[in-house]
């Protein structure tokens, strides 16, 4: 077909219904001949009859409904005393033109059809104005529809993009570590662990107060109303969680300007940005470094040291260590955050682990090996003692160091990784214990032993536990997953009274 061997370029009001390109240039196809045809004052009849095809073939072209073979396009232009070339220009034949095919295409995308909008012929007594109001109104409902329910796809894309820009950096950023070294100077902080009264100050400082209430909405883990300069806390705290982290990620918010997340991509990279600055402020940089540089130079590090000398969680240890191996250590690393089913919560690396990963380069939300450290740790029977394991894989030994940790959600193991080359500088190099990974090759850890399928496949019908998220759209609104309406009612409701 023609189609197949032109490339087409889009008039800008084409690009609201997303339909395939190919839709498009078969409509401008049409529209180019249809104009020339009336320009030399033929009929539909007439130049059917010059082709040798019946009018309604004629009438499906200029409608963009059918492509025609290249001989075809010749004999046409042949017909309308033209050329094969000028018929093929990608551009619309007249603004009209390009209002038209705007409009179809419009007819042919997802929102006509999700709304049950039966289609309609642009007459030419339509005015421009009211094919512009048409194109407006749909462009609207598109970007709403895509504003308030980003996709499973949309989410995964964005947060692999975020991941390989951290990979680029190191997962170092230098203006989270100065903004973080700023505010722990505006307190005083001369050294040590960072305490809650310390952290109080810090919200004083920025002109905020804390109150701890018992009915915070659900969906959240604070709520700040700026214009009273209050943080609203729950009563309970999970043991899970460092009590300190939600009034620092609150903050942290208010210190880097955080305007209302436009799409998921922003919400997604507000969040890392947050949790990066509220560990930097619990592990200052300059501290930390020197800690882990007498660590290094010791040959002893260790993620239960560096938790236990800062008085943090052991994930919170695990993830700033990321920020600082490379950047200031020169160590590559890897970072695993794993569900006790075997799903990747979270996932860094920049020393050439290969992470399961699907189509879209996304990490998290895959299945990780079963002989990775991040699962086996799960098999161990002394959950009070650190976890190490050497890993042979397609692209190199990777040694690991792994903790289960508990959350409303069930268990998670947080693992630490290096390349074989630097397990030098840790403590847990001695470590006996060693698998092979052969992922994502099936027969690794995928696909069941022969036998025992032989003896199980026909006879087994296990009852899954379907995820309530499965097949449900990801949360919406501007914040996702929390319920505006719970949130301002909350606010009304605790507001200072004059």
């Amino acid at each position: 077909m023609v189609i197949a061997d032109r490339r087409t370029a889009q008039v800008e009001s084409a690009d609201i219904a997303g339909a395939d390109p190919d839709e498009v240039d078969a409509l401008t196809l049409g529209r180019r001949i249809r104009e020339r045809r009336v320009a030399r004052g033929m009929t539909l009849g007439r130049l059917a009859a010059a082709i040798d095809r019946a009018p309604s073939q004629v009438s499906a072209i200029e409608n963009g409904k059918r492509e025609p073979r290249l001989s075809m396009l010749r004999t046409i232009a042949l017909a309308l005393g033209t050329t094969a070339d000028e018929l093929l220009k990608p551009d619309a034949p007249s603004e009209r033109a390009a209002l038209e095919i705007a409009v179809e295409r419009a007819q042919r995308g997802p929102v006509f059809s999700a709304l049950g909008l039966p289609p309609f012929r642009v007459a030419k007594g339509m005015s421009d104005q009211t094919l512009q109001t048409i194109l407006a109104l749909h462009h609207e409902i598109d970007r709403l529809h895509r504003e308030r329910a980003a996709t499973p796809e949309e989410a995964r894309r964005a947060n692999a993009e975020l991941r390989a820009e951290m990979r680029a950096r190191d997962n170092f950023y230098p203006e989270l570590e100065a903004k973080a070294a700023e505010l722990l100077e505006a307190v005083g902080h001369t050294g040590g662990p960072v305490s809650h009264q310390l952290v109080a100050d810090m919200a004083s400082h920025l002109g905020y107060s804390l109150h701890y209430v018992g009915d915070l909405p659900h969906s959240t883990r604070s709520v700040t109303d700026k214009r009273n300069g209050r943080i609203y806390l729950p009563t309970q705290q999970s043991p899970s969680r460092d009590s300190r982290s939600p009034i620092l990620q609150a903050l942290a918010s208010h210190l880097l300007d955080h305007d209302e997340p436009r799409g998921y991509a922003d919400f997604l990279r507000q969040r890392i940005e947050t949790n990066y600055l509220t560990a930097a402020i619990l592990l200052p940089e300059q501290a930390a470094v020197r800690y882990l540089s007498e660590a290094k130079n010791l040959r002893r590090i260790s993620m239960e040291e560096l938790r236990d000398h800062f008085a943090v969680s052991y994930e919170t240890a695990a993830h700033r260590f990321t920020n600082l191996a490379t950047a200031r250590l020169d160590i590559p690393v890897h970072f695993m955050k794993v569900h006790e089913s075997g799903t990747i919560i979270k996932a860094y690396e920049n020393d050439k682990v290969r992470f399961p990963s699907d189509a879209l380069g996304a990490v998290e939300g895959t299945t990780v090996c079963r002989n990775w450290t991040a699962r086996t740790v799960f098999d161990v029977e002394d959950r009070f003692s650190p976890w190490y394991q050497y890993t042979d894989t397609s692209s190199g030994t990777f040694w690991c160091t792994s903790r289960i940790e508990k959350a409303k959600e069930g268990e998670y193991s947080v693992s630490v990784g290096v390349p074989f080359e630097h397990v030098k500088w840790f403590r847990g190099r001695e470590t006996p214990h060693r698998a092979v990974s052969g992922c994502p090759d099936e027969s690794c850890c995928r696909r069941p032993p022969v036998d025992l399928s032989e003896k199980w496949a026909d006879a087994s019908w296990p009852a899954a536990r379907t995820p309530t998220s499965l097949l449900a759209a990801l949360p919406t609104g501007t914040f996702p997953g929390v319920d505006q309406t719970e949130v301002y009612q909350f606010l009304e409701a605790h507001a200072p009274r004059a």
